[in-house]
């Protein structure tokens, strides 16, 4: 049984008809599943209170990647209504802007600076999911450095605090961005399935999507405590 707490890592939650990448929950779907987790005596909660719990079991670490708008209008009132909260990576360099990331897929719109100032001051984590949501393995160690170590100090200053956590562009990490991630000065960083890399700066994550019903969830549950993440 792996020792790893379970991180279950989101997109967007909004209403869809296209949805190529797998990336949105339906507002619906989103509510059975939190509904699910206090059912089963579980908390959701940001990495941050996750990683500070002296023992956390029955929390589960709640991620939602790249930012996008409908966190703040359909995302936070859920998870106030079952007293749940969350973490947040942004695309520091694309705030106010659109997922260009996802050329197949329907252009959904991403917080703003000032979404992702508010929310950090109502207590919600915001983490740096790089300054432009590119492939960090095809990026050069110039790149590299702007994309993770850069995006914190962009980001520290647009929310007014520290930033500690990093979410890895497409769970693409390997030795050298773990390494920056470190040196950059985050406490943590996700990656996304199961761990490849020791230590805090690869932590693994579970997808969750649309399809995800009780008994998927349960299952994706089993094999996370099992494995350490589902991809």
């Amino acid at each position: 049984m792996s020792a790893d707490p379970v991180i279950l890592m989101y997109h967007s939650v909004e209403p869809y008809t296209e949805d190529p990448y797998r990336v949105t929950v339906r507002p619906e779907r989103f509510d059975r599943q939190l509904r699910w987790l206090r059912r089963r005596g579980l908390r959701g909660v940001s990495m941050r209170e996750l990683r500070a719990a002296t023992d956390p079991r029955g929390l589960v670490g709640l991620t939602f990647d790249d930012g996008y708008a409908d966190f703040v209008t359909r995302v936070v009132p859920a998870l106030r209504r079952y007293g749940f909260t969350a973490t947040v990576y942004v695309v520091v360099g694309a705030l106010g802007g659109d997922n260009a990331w996802d050329a197949d897929g329907p252009r959904k719109p991403l917080m703003t600076a000032a979404d992702a100032r508010r929310v950090a001051q109502d207590g919600i984590e915001v983490g740096s999911h790089s300054l432009t949501h590119r492939r960090l393995s095809t990026v050069d160690a110039a790149g590299v450095e702007d994309e993770i170590g850069a995006s914190r100090v962009a980001l520290e200053r647009i929310v007014g605090g520290p930033v500690e956590g990093f979410c890895y562009p497409y769970g693409d990490a390997a030795d050298r961005e773990v390494a920056m991630a470190a040196r950059a000065g985050y406490a943590y960083a996700c990656a996304v399935g199961a761990r490849a890399f020791a230590g805090p700066h690869a932590l693994p994550r579970t997808y969750i999507g649309d399809r995800d019903s009780s008994p998927r969830l349960y299952a994706k549950w089993l094999r996370h405590r099992i494995h350490g993440g589902v991809r």
